[in-house]
Order: structure tokens, then C-alpha cells, then sequence
């Protein structure tokens, strides 16, 4: 099909549950995406996290074509050698987390977590924090707290309550007898780009510990390698009791996945399950992608990079930012006004980035992403910010 023929047939058949942007993207590698014309982005959205490794990465690539000769779809009241060769790599990154339960997709991976947690305690309240987006299906969703994401879809489930993010005084009140599990997430990305503060995570250990709920970490966005390390709540010392992991797990194939500590309990047979979790194709893909993020040192890539990056941002000259923040190759940047002309500006010059609420620019580019394609985002970025009309009031 030519460009006309593709962008209609989407049109016509699309849910309409997505805002299309003009641009038909057949292929990738790196940090770049080339549309169908063979024209170059540089991709500081990586679908959402997802592309950590960068686009069609060869051991990736090569894990997916030969398992897909073999076997593809096997349920997990089998054993296989692809599932336990990834379980084996898994099991060394997070110690105290030993067990694990795959799945398909970060929202799944929450709903997982929440389910473990009331199981296991008997308890019905979960607490999350305000900003937090833990997913779109009903459990997630209850956890989340913008009213975008959740009107029209009440009554949620009950038994949910949000509280501010990093107020530890909050948090030691909100957590009692009656609470699963606290859930939070170690940065929020979709909520502006907020690293969560080391005693804000440090007490909810502790409180967590002390009332008898479980500590759920979403790190969904912010995991393999992101923030500087593997996973970002390793920055301050601690373990959660439920880890929830997705977007980047598997080099691009849709994966999530439950790391499971020790005080989980009652996860017998049946309690819960995934038709495609844990499938040989996904398995597979994971272990190679995980092995080359070891391999590649890419969590010391992210933090090397990152601090370049927004160090690079924060030189820019323009009345227009407000504030650079985040950790590692998670990137936001509040500005002064609605970031949605300058995200369309940016595309425009062949740059790909996402908002984070309405007045930040969110950068998740692949860990793989070279100093030169840093440069260039900065400096397509400054050029875009002196062009608004706002930076000469």
C-alpha cells in the first residue's frame, strides 16, 4: 500500500481511541525511527519506554526469528527452557524478589500486584499516591488518580485512597490495619516526571513493615536500566514486596511481569493467570534483551547520558523552562506554557518526544542513543523554545 491507501484504511477501521499524528514509521534502528519515506526522527518517545534497547536491536531481533521456528505458545503449567533461561537471568537483578509471575502489560502486571496483595494479607485497602497513573483496566485504574483517565468509567473498585506524593506525615496516616499494600511509583512519568524522595520510599518500608501491608513499586516506565540502575528504586536502599515491570522487559514484544518477595503469601493454584504469560516467543525476546542491557552496561549508559542530556537542557537560554528534573534517561522538562505546540514544533524538525501533563515535555529516548542525536534534541529544542511567542514577552 502506498502512504494515501495506509493512512486510510487506518482511519476507517481505527477505534478512534487514538489521536493519529500524520507520519506512517515503517521501520527503526537505534534511536531512530524512518518514516515511509526514509526520512530520520530521533525518538525521544521509544513507545512509551518500551524501546530502551532502541529500535530492532540484532540479538533481539535473532531471539524472536529462531523461537519462533520452535515454539511460540505454550501455557505456564508447562515447564520450558526459554521461560526458566529468563528466570534465571531475572533472579540476580532484584535479590529478595525470587518468584515471578509474567504476564502482558504494565496495567496487567498492577491488577496482578494488587490481587497478590489482598490475597495475601486478607486486607482490602490499597493506597496510592496523587499523580500516580498505574494502567487503564479497573484495579489499575482505581490506583490512578487523574480525572481523565477515570470519569466515565465509575464506579471504580473500591477500597482505594490516594495520598500526596513524597509527604511522608501523609503517608505513616494513611497506612493502618485495614491496608494491602501502599503502591507507588519510583518516578512518575506520566504524572510530570517526579522522582520519589529516598525517605518518602524509606518510611513506606518501614510503615509498610510495621502495619503488616505490602509495598507494591511500579516500575513499569522507570525499570531495566532507565534511571541509572536496573531498577530505580535501587537508588535508595530498600526492596518492595511486589515489583510490577513491563514496556521494555522484552525488547519491544508485548511482556509484564511480578517480582515476588518473601512476605507474599497464599499464591496457590488457580488464584490467578495469564493465557499468553510467560509464552516462549515473549521469554525468549526478554532474555536476550536483558542479556544485552547487562552486557551493554546500559543502566551506566542512562545515568552517564542522562545527566549530559539534562545538564545540556538546563544551558538552554529560554524564559520559557521552568524547571529540568527526573533520573537517568527519564527526563522532564516544565515549561511556563502548554507544551503541545512545542511537542507538534519538535516533530515538525524530526524529533519525537511525549507531554507529561500539560505543561511538561517527557524524553524516555532508547538507552542506545549517541551523544551526537543528544546534541541535535538539544539543540532542535532551543531553536523550537526561541521561536515561541511566549519567550519574547
Amino acid at each position: 500500500m502506498n502512504a494515501d491507501e495506509i493512512m486510510e484504511v487506518e482511519s476507517a477501521h481505527t477505534s478512534g481511541l487514538y489521536g493519529k499524528q500524520p507520519i506512517i514509521f515503517v521501520r527503526g534502528l537505534g534511536a531512530s525511527l524512518f518514516d515511509i519515506n526514509d526520512v530520520e526522527y530521533i525518538d525521544c518517545n521509544s513507545g512509551h519506554g518500551v524501546a530502551n534497547l532502541g529500535h530492532a536491536h540484532p540479538k533481539v531481533a535473532a531471539a524472536i526469528a529462531l523461537q519462533s521456528t520452535r515454539l511460540i505458545t505454550l501455557f505456564e503449567t508447562f515447564y520450558n527452557d526459554q521461560r526458566a533461561t529468563l528466570m534465571k537471568i531475572m533472579g540476580p537483578l532484584v535479590p529478595g524478589l525470587p518468584r515471578v509471575f509474567f504476564c502482558n502489560s504494565g496495567t496487567e502486571s498492577v491488577e496482578a500486584a494488587i490481587k497478590f496483595a489482598r490475597i495475601s494479607t486478607g486486607r482490602p485497602g490499597i493506597v496510592a499516591t496523587m499523580r500516580a497513573f498505574h494502567g487503564r483496566t479497573y484495579g489499575a485504574l482505581s490506583a490512578t488518580y487523574n480525572k481523565k483517565y477515570r470519569e466515565g468509567f465509575e464506579p471504580l473498585v473500591p477500597g482505594y485512597s490516594h495520598i500526596p506524593y513524597n509527604n511522608v506525615e501523609a503517608l505513616e496516616k494513611a497506612i493502618d490495619e485495614n491496608t494491602a499494600a501502599f503502591i507507588v511509583e519510583a518516578v512518575q512519568g506520566e504524572g510530570g516526571v517526579y522522582t520519589i524522595d529516598a525517605e518518602y520510599i524509606q518510611v513506606a518500608r518501614r510503615v509498610c513493615d510495621e502495619k503488616g501491608a505490602l509495598l507494591i513499586l511500579d516500575e513499569v516506565q522507570s525499570g531495566f536500566g532507565r534511571t541509572g540502575r536496573m531498577f530505580a528504586f535501587q537508588h535508595f536502599g530498600i526492596t518492595p514486596d511486589l515489583l510490577c515491570c513491563a514496556k521494555s522487559i522484552a525488547g519491544g514484544l508485548p511482556m509484564g511481569a511480578v517480582l515476588i518477595g518473601a512476605r507474599v503469601q497464599n499464591l496457590g493454584p488457580g488464584v490467578h493467570g495469564s493465557t499468553f504469560g510467560g509464552n516462549p516467543l515473549s521469554c525468549a525476546a526478554a532474555a536476550a534483551a536483558l542479556t544485552a542491557i547487562i552486557e551493554e552496561d546500559l543502566p551506566k549508559q542512562a545515568e552517564e547520558k542522562g545527566k549530559y542530556f539534562a545538564d545540556k537542557i538546563r544551558q538552554i537560554n529560554s524564559p520559557l523552562i521552568r524547571e529540568v528534573r527526573g533520573m537517568g534517561l527519564m527526563i522532564g522538562i516544565e515549561l511556563k506554557q502548554k507544551v503541545m505546540p512545542t511537542l507538534r514544533a519538535l516533530q515538525e524538525r524530526h524529533i519525537l518526544a511525549l507531554n507529561a501533563g500539560l505543561t511538561v515535555i517527557r524524553l524516555l529516548p532508547p538507552l542506545v542513543i549517541t551523544y551526537d542525536q543528544i546534541d541535535r534534541v538539544v539543540a532542535e529544542l532551543e531553536i523550537v523554545l526561541n521561536q515561541s511567542p511566549e519567550s519574547e514577552k
